[in-house]
């Protein structure tokens, strides 16, 4: 089979070849351009997001410690006087004659910073929940402060 003379496909040009060829992609300064400016809007969003956070944690200890108030009332008002301990609200740790619970529907949970609620009792009337904040202990300001029933 003889070529035909004045057309050779590897030498014509498709004009969608030659568009697509002339699109060409990101060069590397356009990218760090980009990534440089992704940088700065996190570093400017980025803290104003986690104080979100912080303030969200303080206010998830002083729901869970009302939820805890909420229990120690429903468990003096059967036995007639708070637990010695939080743990009495999901069992029965101070085998109390008339305990009818549990009075939390799980066990007693972390402050949102994973430490233990602390429980006082003062007598037979009065109680204070405190969690002591993100630094987990007495004391502090800001995220450190404690939060209390009491408060």
């Amino acid at each position: 089979m003889a070529p035909c003379l004045g057309f050779d496909p590897l030498k014509e040009r498709n004009p969608k070849v030659m568009q697509a060829s002339r699109q060409r992609g990101f060069t590397l300064i356009e990218l760090l351009i980009v990534m440089v400016i992704l940088g700065v809007l996190a570093a400017m969003v980025g803290p104003q997001l986690f104080s979100k956070v912080d303030d969200s944690k303080q206010k998830a200890a002083k729901v869970q410690i009302e939820s805890l108030g909420t229990a120690l009332a429903a468990y003096r008002l059967d036995v007639g006087r708070y637990p010695s301990r939080l743990e009495a609200l999901r069992t029965n740790a101070d085998n109390e004659r008339l305990w009818a619970g549990p009075y939390l529907p799980k066990d007693v949970p972390a402050d949102p910073w994973g430490n233990a609620y602390q429980y006082r009792r003062d007598g037979q009337s009065e109680y204070e929940i405190i969690s002591y904040g993100a630094d987990g202990q007495n004391g502090g300001e800001g995220i450190d402060a404690d939060i209390s029933s009491r408060q």
